[in-house]
């Protein structure tokens, strides 16, 4: 009823009546991988493969290495590097914090790696105690310890057999201070500023005797790393040759304005392969090697990683739930980082649920206990059929507790504004929720401190001007109450845009892991079955494009619901025009089409008012009872008016009586009033009390008349709207009135 009401409130705005989806892909950075093909001698060449963000695909090290054998085979000196993210994933190196990464690189045969923001997962300590076991350099330039030295080598010269020098130096991207847990990495300094470029200068100094320069970095090219990007290093520091990149899982052989900069993707879609020619001592070629099913492997390699596999299926395959339905995995569009989605829910609903199961240890009530996650920390989908102890580990990979915070609603208000200021753009802060109701208003800058949120490369909010918490638990938000927010160590530790979470005063870690209270929830709560009750997301957050609706407005909240339950648009990406008025067809085919009686087919094309007038006339005559007609029905009125006169005479005077009553007190309506109630002239129902049509003998014609009744009286909206007369006049004021 709610979504229906809407949608006749929204009818007195004007709009442009579309369902159409789209997405953007952005072309600019990207480029369709590139086969490498080559048949002829190597001889005389040095060739580079390179990974990045293989983030667990421990199967795909086989390829690198058969790879790798075939380019020796023609005469090829062949280095291996990687540019980051192979310590997390998936289950089959996460378990082990990491460690069996390291162990599938050393078979592989790796020279040369730098770190990747999820490198430090598992925190500092467990990085450092993992790359003792390692048989490759370690590169790392931006990253420091307490005493200013970097956490490894920050450089190193690799000298091939023909003499040739290629200089490597390692980048990790500044965003490492919020993406990991920032608990788990105290102590340490990641460069920012002119400092990150510093880092690199002094790398490229240091590098000069080398005949190439090639940069390892894990900066990526998305927006949201601006100024860290792998571009903006490239821009900002001369003498390097070529950067291979990593962290944003792009595919690309060049930077968006030539850039020498390649990328592979993520999880080995590709392998890129740089070719160096000895005599000249340039890099003559780059290209992506792409991965497909009959890719060669290696044998040994394969073995290796199949016992891996084994093990971990092994311990985590049982199966212990099924679900129905597709849990949303992705990033964005559409994904866990820019939007609401079914998974977010689960999961925040199974925070709330395990602390509420102890609710004597909470010091607030239970309509003030809420859960936040971010969005960044949710990685895999689950698909419909049997569900895994594996599957939930890799949905949520980090080994994450649940921890429980207090803070004001004013600082609950702050983090939600920082971890979604950027949004519709993506964010790995993004706040999926339980117990809160909020919308964002995409159009509406976002306020920026001057300074950043302490060691951190987000700034917080001058002013909340984007975020508008609708309710709590269906209560309303109050800024000085205090609530408590179920979230995750990361968060709780000030991690990504969560600074407001790192400040509270009183917190609590369960040192429950996360991924193990999702199972708990779903096994006692939902009895082993994710249901259908998580097919969609349920509506926790509104998205409000449109820079002339505010949230606040006494007509804003339905606007919204109907631009986020897809049956409008605006007049443009980010206008809706609210005062501009709307014809009576149009106003018609809108309800229609949202409640599936009109035809998409029929609501196009030169004749679609025609289509839309007779559909609602045929449903009016329809729904009426021939032979009860009043007599004082006025020619002229339209069908509608009359079938909802006839089957609900008392919901037609109390509506009428409102719109009366409530016009009366708004200036400028008083001549619309009276013109309007003359022309509608309504009977008093209490004349005609004893309806021949509820005493009807047949009991399946009575149930079929309530059905109708029901729905006319949904459809009542149209007793005010007439053909000449602009319904933003009309339905603005009807519905304010019919919500009450």
């Amino acid at each position: 009823m709610r979504k229906f009401l809407s949608v006749l409130l929204a009818m007195a705005m004007v709009l442009s009546l579309t369902v159409t989806g789209f997405a953007i892909e952005d072309t600019a950075t990207t480029r369709e991988p590139e086969v490498m093909t080559e048949e002829a001698t190597m001889a005389g060449k040095t060739v580079i493969l390179h990974t990045n963000d293989v983030h667990g695909a421990i199967a795909g090290y086989a390829y690198i290495t058969a790879l790798k054998a075939d380019y020796e085979a023609k005469g090829a000196e062949v280095i291996l590097v990687d540019a980051g993210d192979y310590s997390q994933g998936t289950s089959y190196v996460s378990v082990t914090k990491g460690l069996d990464a390291i162990e599938m690189m050393n078979a592989a045969g790796y020279d040369v790696v730098t770190l990747g923001n999820h490198e430090f997962d598992y925190g500092y300590t467990q990085l450092k105690d993992n790359m003792t076991k390692a048989k490759f350099k370690v590169l790392c330039a931006d990253v420091f310890n307490a005493d200013g030295t970097p956490i490894f080598d920050a450089n190193y010269t690799y000298t091939t057999k023909s003499g040739v020098k290629i200089g490597f130096f390692g980048m990790e991207t500044p965003e490492t201070q919020t993406k990991a847990n920032p608990t788990k990495i105290k102590g340490l300094t990641f460069a920012t500023n002119d400092a990150f470029t510093k880092a690199a200068a002094d790398q490229v100094e240091a590098l000069k005797d080398a005949d190439v320069v090639i940069c390892l970095a894990h900066l990526g090219v998305d927006g949201e790393s601006k100024p860290y990007r792998s571009t903006d290093l490239y821009a900002a520091v001369k003498g390097i040759d070529f950067i291979i990149d990593g962290h944003s899982h792009t595919v690309m052989t060049k930077g968006e304005n030539g850039e020498p900069i390649q990328s592979t993707g993520t999880a080995f879609a590709n392998i890129g392969v740089i070719v160096i020619d000895d005599a000249t001592k340039k890099i003559e070629s780059n290209s992506l090697f792409e991965i497909k099913e009959d890719t060669a492997k290696d044998a040994t390699v394969a073995a290796a990683a199949q016992k891996i596999i084994d093990r971990i299926d092994k311990e985590y395959g049982a199966v212990f739930a099924k679900s129905e339905v597709v849990l949303n995995g992705a990033k964005a569009p559409n994904g866990n980082r820019d939007s609401e989605t079914n998974n977010g829910d689960l999961i925040t609903d199974a925070m709330v649920w395990k602390i509420l199961q102890d609710k004597e240890s909470l010091t607030v009530d239970a309509d003030h206990v809420v859960a936040v996650t971010n969005g960044g920390g949710i990685r895999k989908a689950i698909n419909p059929g049997d569900v895994t102890k594996k599957n939930i580990n890799e949905v949520l990979p980090f080994g994450n507790t649940v921890v429980t915070i207090y803070i004001t609603g004013a600082e609950l208000l702050e983090a939600l504004e920082a971890s979604t200021y950027c949004t519709p753009d993506a964010i790995g802060g993004f706040p999926q929720v339980s117990g809160i109701n909020y919308t964002i208003s995409t159009a509406v800058a976002y306020d920026a401190n001057a300074e950043t949120y302490p060691a951190s490369t987000y700034y917080g909010p001058k002013s909340i001007n984007r975020v508008t918490i609708n309710s709590i638990n269906g209560k309303e938000f109050k800024a000085d109450d205090t609530y408590a927010v179920i979230t995750n160590d990361f968060c709780g530790g000030g991690g990504d845009t969560y600074y407001a979470f790192a400040a509270a005063t009183a917190k609590f870690d369960t040192g429950i892991p996360l991924d193990e209270v999702v199972m708990e929830y779903i096994t006692a709560e939902l009895k082993g079955v994710i249901g259908k009750q998580y097919a969609a997301p349920q509506g926790r957050i509104l998205m409000n494009p449109f820079a002339d609706v505010k949230a606040s407005s006494w007509f804003g909240k339905y606007v919204i619901d109907l631009y986020n339950d897809g049956i409008i648009n605006g007049t443009s990406a980010t206008t809706y025009a609210p005062n501009n008025t709307l014809t009576w067809a149009a106003a018609l085919k809108l309800l229609l089409v949202s409640n599936g009686d009109l035809k998409a087919a029929d609501a196009t094309g030169a004749d679609w008012s025609k289509n839309a007038i007779a559909k609602a006339a045929e449903m009016c005559i329809r729904d009426r009872c021939e032979g009860h007609l009043p007599s004082r029905v006025l020619p002229g009125r339209c069908q509608a008016q009359q079938a909802c006169r006839v089957q609900d005479r008392e919901q037609v005077h109390r509506l009428h009586r409102r719109l009366r009553d409530g016009a009366r007190r708004r200036e400028g309506h008083q001549r619309y009033d009276r013109d309007h109630l003359r022309a509608c002239r309504v009977p008093d129902p209490r004349a005609d009390r004893q309806d021949p049509l509820s005493a009807h003998p047949d009991r399946e014609v009575r149930q079929n008349i309530n059905a109708k009744r029901a729905l006319l009286r949904q459809r009542s909206f149209l007793l005010t709207i007439r053909k000449r007369e602009p319904v933003h006049r009309t339905g603005s004021l009807i519905f304010r009135f019919a919500y009450r």
